[in-house]
């Protein structure tokens, strides 16, 4: 069979809708922390700086700003403290192995893409896979429990640095063409719904040069709402600005232009 081209997709926001879960652990951890709940708006203006990609440094960041510009006399938590708060938040009852005792908030998520899509880009000698800052125990138990794919590629948390670094997006790549990239390598896209997963690909395309790099955007889901439209119009262009060369409407638009994308 020859390969056609590679498709890696984050997972937060793309795979799955994390608005009632990973952003509302940030919401409640600052508000644990420094008595001021960020709006999920103000989320998206940190994250369109394109460095925040880890959640628990997101965090982090939000409560030191917030101490600052009020010249509040708190202390900020330890990372390790902020970590364990938000861990708690979001997993409740935690074992990697019985997801289904879990009892916070990553119950909430509700999977953004339709299941046949990675069957259809098999069929069709595309292959794919995931990059993303979340943990493995959360990133598996999306993508095996609620998709039910079997063995899924993925890079996690804590495997390769936190994009927009993109060690981890680069040797995923190579893992699953079983080759070097360049010239002679199918086109790999990357679809992501921040600053941070745009600017992943410009910066594999510094280190390799010859290699076809393709950056696909999608909103999250939150902006997809009615009363967000103008929102989502100023967030598109800020991921339009970063150097994405195609903006979704949906993950889902996958199936209709991936022809277009390797063919």
């Amino acid at each position: 069979m020859s390969i056609k081209g590679l498709i890696l997709f984050d997972i937060d926001g793309v795979i799955r809708d994390v608005s009632n879960s990973y952003r509302m652990s940030i919401i409640k951890t600052v508000k644990h922390y420094c008595f001021w709940e960020p709006s999920i708006f103000e989320i998206d203006e940190i994250k369109n700086e394109g460095i925040w990609n880890n959640d628990w440094d997101l965090s982090l960041e939000l409560i030191k700003r917030h101490i600052v510009s009020n010249r509040l006399t708190i202390t900020p938590p330890t990372r390790k403290e902020l970590v364990c708060h938000f861990e708690n938040l979001y997993f409740g009852l935690k074992s990697p192995l019985e997801s289904e005792i879990w009892t916070g908030f990553i119950k909430n998520e509700k999977i953004l893409i339709e299941k046949n899509i990675f069957s259809e880009l098999t069929k069709n000698s595309i292959l794919w896979g995931f990059v993303s800052g979340a943990e493995r125990a959360s990133a598996e138990y999306i993508l095996k429990n609620k998709l039910k794919l079997l063995n899924p590629p993925l890079v996690a948390m804590g495997e390769a640095p936190d994009k927009p670094d993109p060690k981890g997006f680069i040797y995923l790549s190579k893992k699953l063409l079983n080759q070097e990239l360049g010239r002679s390598a199918p086109p790999i896209a990357y679809i992501g719904d921040t600053v941070a997963d745009v600017k992943t690909i410009i910066n594999s395309r510094k280190i390799i040069t010859e290699q076809k790099f393709i950056s696909l955007a999608v909103a999250p889901p939150h902006l997809h709402l009615k009363n967000s439209l103008k929102a989502r119009e100023i967030y598109e262009s800020k991921l339009k600005i970063a150097g994405a060369d195609f903006i979704l409407n949906s993950v889902n638009d996958i199936k209709n232009i991936f022809k277009n994308l390797f063919f």
